[in-house]
C-alpha cells in the first residue's frame, strides 16, 4: 500500500496549497516540483517537466479556447449581447417569473464571456440582486437562477470548459460540443419549468411588475433587430460542425470573424473596443494556459509514483456494479466542488477516471458529458460548495447561507436528474455521436 501514502501526500499536499489561497497554477507547479525532487531527483527530470508543460499549451487543440473567449468578448463589449437579452425581455412579457429567466439568460451571457462561473457569480450578485429585491422577489427566484446560469454556458456551444475538458481527457472536440447541446437543452428546460412553477404557486415570490408591456410588433421588431442575427454566430459555430464543413478550431474562427463583422454591421467597431477585447481575452486565456501548463505535471508525477496504478488496482477488486463506479465518481466530483474551481477538479480527477472508465467498456464522450454537467452542480452543492460561498459575499449583509442554500437546491436536484437520465439512457448522448461520426 505504499502507493496510498505517495497519493495521500501528493493529493494532500495541494488540497493544502489551494486551500490556503495559494493560486491554482502556482499550487500544481510547486507539487509537482517537489514531487520531481523528491522522486526523480530533480536534474534532467525538471527539464523534463518544463517541455512537458511547454507542450501542454502548445497544443493546437487548445486553439479555439482563445477564439471562444474573443467571441464572446466583442459581443459584450459591443453592447450586441446586452441587446439581445433586452430584446429577449420584451418577448417575455407578464411570464411567470420574468426577471428569474431574464436573469438566467444574462448570467449564461456573462458565464460565456469569461469562462468563469465564479467570478460571474460575484458580479451578478451585485448587480442583479438588489435590483431584483426592489421589485420584491424572493431570494431564492434572485439568487438560484444566478449560480444555476453558469451551467447552462457550460453545456450550449460555445463552451471554452467544454474545450478545456476535451483537451484534458484526450478526446474529440466536435464530439463534445455536440453531444453537450441535448442535456444542455434539458437542463435549461428543467430551469424554467421550475422558475415557471415557482412563480405561478407563490406569485409574491416573483411579482408581476408594473412595467409598460411591448407591443407583439415592438418585439417582434426587436428580435428581428437584435436577437435574430446572433444567429449568424451559432451556425458559424455549432452549424458548421455538425455539417460537418469545419473542424472546431476553424468554427471557432469563423464565430471570433461572425462576431467581429456583426458589430460593424451595428456599427460598434472602433479601436477601443477591439483593443479592450483583445485585452480581455488574452486575461481570460493565460489564466486557462497557466492552470493547464501547471497540471500537466501532476499527472505524470501520479502515475510516475505508481498512484495511479494502484488506485486503479483498488476500484477493480471492487465486487461492485460497473453503475456504481459511475455514481461514486460523480460523488466524489461533488465533494471536491465544495472547495476547487472547475478546471482544478478535472485535472485531478481525469488521470484517475478515464482509466477506469475504458476498462469497463463505456463511451468516454458520455463519461465527460455526464463530468461536464457534475463540474456545475458541484460548486452549488451545500454545505461548502464555492459558489454558495461566493454568493453569501456578494448577497445583501442579511442574507443567510440558510437563504442560499434554498436558493441553489432545486437547480442542483434539476441537475442531479438530468444526470440520472443520461446514465438510464445513455443513448441521448451516443445516439449523436454516432450521427457525428458517420459523416
Amino acid at each position: 500500500m505504499e502507493w496510498l501514502f505517495t497519493f495521500c501526500a501528493i493529493l494532500g499536499g495541494l488540497l493544502i496549497l489551494m486551500m490556503i489561497g495559494m493560486p491554482i497554477a502556482f499550487a500544481f507547479l510547486l507539487v509537482t516540483s517537489v514531487g520531481v525532487f523528491l522522486l526523480q531527483g530533480g536534474g534532467n527530470a525538471f527539464q523534463q517537466q518544463i517541455i512537458s508543460m511547454i507542450s501542454s499549451v502548445s497544443s493546437f487543440a487548445l486553439v479555439p479556447i482563445p477564439l471562444f473567449i474573443l467571441m464572446g468578448t466583442v459581443l459584450w463589449h459591443s453592447n450586441i449581447g446586452k441587446q439581445a437579452i433586452e430584446a429577449l425581455d420584451k418577448l417575455l412579457g407578464r411570464l411567470p417569473g420574468r426577471l428569474s429567466l431574464l436573469t438566467m439568460a444574462s448570467g449564461s451571457v456573462f458565464s460565456a464571456l469569461s469562462g468563469s462561473t465564479m467570478a460571474n457569480t460575484a458580479l451578478l450578485g451585485k448587480l442583479l440582486l438588489p435590483q431584483m429585491e426592489q421589485r420584491g422577489y424572493s431570494r431564492d427566484l434572485s439568487m438560484g437562477p444566478i449560480m444555476a446560469a453558469g451551467g447552462l454556458a457550460m453545456m450550449i456551444p460555445p463552451s471554452a470548459i467544454a474545450v478545456v475538458l476535451a483537451s484534458i481527457a484526450k478526446l474529440s472536440i466536435a464530439k463534445i460540443l455536440i453531444a453537450a447541446i441535448i442535456p444542455g437543452l434539458m437542463m435549461a428546460a428543467g430551469y424554467v419549468l421550475y422558475i415557471i412553477i415557482r412563480s405561478m404557486a407563490d406569485s409574491k415570490a416573483a411579482p408581476a411588475g408594473s412595467e409598460t408591456l411591448s407591443t407583439w410588433s415592438e418585439a417582434l421588431s426587436a428580435m428581428a433587430r437584435n436577437l435574430l442575427p446572433l444567429g449568424i454566430i451559432i451556425f458559424s459555430v455549432t452549424g458548421l460542425i455538425i455539417l460537418g464543413i469545419a473542424t472546431p478550431t476553424e468554427a471557432a474562427a469563423m464565430g471570433a470573424l461572425s462576431s467581429f463583422l456583426l458589430a460593424a454591421l451595428y456599427r460598434r467597431l472602433s479601436v477601443r473596443m477591439m483593443i479592450d477585447s483583445l485585452m480581455d481575452t488574452m486575461r481570460i486565456s493565460i489564466m486557462m494556459f497557466a492552470i493547464l501548463a501547471g497540471a500537466l505535471g501532476f499527472s505524470q508525477i501520479l502515475a510516475y509514483s505508481g498512484a495511479t496504478t494502484g488506485l486503479l488496482g483498488a476500484v477493480f477488486s471492487w465486487d461492485v456494479q460497473p453503475t456504481l463506479v459511475i455514481v461514486s465518481m460523480m460523488l466524489v466530483v461533488l465533494v471536491l466542488g465544495c472547495f476547487m474551481d472547475q478546471i482544478a477538479i478535472m485535472l485531478i480527477t481525469f488521470p484517475f477516471f478515464l482509466p477506469i472508465i475504458n476498462s469497463l467498456g463505456y463511451n468516454p464522450i458520455w463519461f465527460a458529458i455526464l463530468m461536464l454537467i457534475n463540474l456545475e452542480t458541484a460548486l452549488m452543492t451545500p454545505p461548502l460548495g464555492l459558489l454558495l460561498v461566493i454568493m453569501k459575499g456578494a448577497a445583501p449583509a442579511d442574507t443567510s447561507f440558510g437563504d442560499i442554500y434554498k436558493a441553489a437546491l432545486p437547480f442542483v436536484v434539476i441537475n442531479i436528474l438530468v444526470i440520472a437520465l443520461l446514465i438510464a439512457f445513455p443513448e441521448m448522448i451516443t445516439i449523436p455521436i454516432a450521427a457525428l461520426s458517420a459523416r
